[in-house]
Formats: structure tokens, sequence, C-alpha cells
């Protein structure tokens, strides 16, 4: 498997049209392509001049779905959130590589995704295509950033092993394989997050993906309270709920 890292130009706010990025694309059958949020939200125009916001947070409480107080989180240095069926911080608005902008998430990412799959398929004459939009995220307990997807199109989130035999014959009742989320840190970890300019990459020579044409997003995603953290997760009711 290969991590292919894509340098492009300055993907400027406040909107910027990434198309001619990706017609630059050289993409193979059963690639897979990762974009990150950031570069799909100032396409869509989702920023703001930070010179126009009167209170971060009131910006921050109005994009996530529901929200932890600032005061609540050690060192106040965040608002924790959820957006997207996303644990993540600041309802993942970004100033960094912005210019003076917030960075808002884009709408609707796995639109966004089908919709640049399709694009690419027809262009590249290819018929099985992935992609895959990224972002940083922090993982509870561990420093350091890592990748997790926002939307996706393709192909099958999940590799299923339940009903499977382990390698002493022991049924597997509950194992799952992750694939956009593992694609996900391994292609924001050859992106960086620093000025390396390389918003996309495209993973190639994964084995064990389906490809489909089907929306599959919705299948990745465990309703709140069949999440064995949801003891955790039921402190976001208890605080703040988006109105």
């Amino acid at each position: 498997m290969d991590i292919i890292p894509i340098k492009t130009r300055i993907v400027q706010p406040p909107k910027d049209n990434i198309y001619d990025i990706l017609d630059g694309l050289e993409l193979q059958e059963k690639d897979v392509l990762l974009v990150t949020s950031k570069i799909l939200a100032i396409h869509q125009g989702r920023t703001i001049p930070v010179s126009e916001v009167k209170d971060k947070d009131e910006l921050i409480k109005k994009e996530a779905e529901v929200f932890i107080p600032r005061g609540e989180c050690p060192g106040e240095y965040v608002i924790l959130t959820v957006k997207n069926s996303t644990l993540i911080p600041s309802a993942g608005i970004d100033e960094s590589n912005a210019d003076g902008y917030y960075i808002l998430w884009p709408e609707k990412p796995e639109k966004e995704a089908k919709k640049i799959c399709k694009y690419l398929k027809k262009r590249n004459n290819i018929k099985k295509l992935a992609v895959i939009i990224t972002d940083s995220h922090t993982t509870p307990l561990r420093w350091g950033v890592m990748g997790i997807s926002t939307g996706f199109f393709g192909l099958n989130p999940l590799k299923d092993y339940r009903g499977t035999k382990d390698i002493f014959g022991r049924e597997i009742k509950m194992s799952q394989s992750n694939i956009v989320d593992a694609l996900a840190v391994m292609g924001v970890l050859a992106m960086g997050e620093g000025d390396e300019r390389k918003p996309m990459a495209i993973a190639r020579g994964v084995e064990n993906i389906e490809f489909t044409d089907k929306e599959t997003y919705e299948d990745l995603l465990i309703p709140t309270k069949e999440d064995i953290y949801y003891p955790l997760l039921k402190k976001f009711d208890k605080t703040g709920r988006k109105k």
C-alpha cells in the first residue's frame, strides 16, 4: 500500500474552487483520494473573517450539535463539541493556514465526496474510486493529533468480522474494522499539519476495500445511546445543546 501526498497551490480563503487541482490528479482504478476538510470548506466558502466575529464561543455553539462549555474543559482552551457525529474541539473551527479567517467544517461533506468521486471517475475513465474527507482529530488520553473522516463516498466503511473464527476457532461476535478512519489517519500523517501544502493524498494498493456506488456514510455511525461511551457522552445533554 502506498500513501501519496499531493502538493498543491495555496487554496485561498474566503472561497476558492479546487476543481483545477482535482483535474490535475493522475488516478488509477481502486485508488482512494483523501481530501482535507479545510480545502473543501474553502471551496464551499465556509469561512468567516476573524475580524467580523465578536464572540468565537457563540460561533462554536452555533456550529455545534451539542457542547460542553469552555469553563468545564481543562485550561479552558476549547469548547468540547459534537458535530456530524464526531467528538471534536470547537466544532472543528480552525484558524491555522487560514489567512485571517475562521474555517468552518464543510456542509454535508459526504455529499461533496460523492460529487467529487463521480466527477473524477468520469474524468479519469475509471470504475472503482473512493473519496474520503479528512480532518485532524485528538484522541482522549493521548497527546497529539491524528486523522478522522468527516465524510466519504465510494466504499463500504467497515470490514465485518462478526460470525467468523479467530485463530483458535472462537467465533468473533463484535469486531468490525473501521477502514475509512484508518485511511484518514494515514492520509493526515502523510499530508502534515504545517506549511507542507499537501491537502490531498492518494491511497493506492489498499487491500480489502469493497468499492460501491451506494451511499454508505450512515453505515459507520452509532446512535449515541447505543455507544459504549454513552456514559461519557451523556454529559453533553446535561450541559449544552444547540437551540
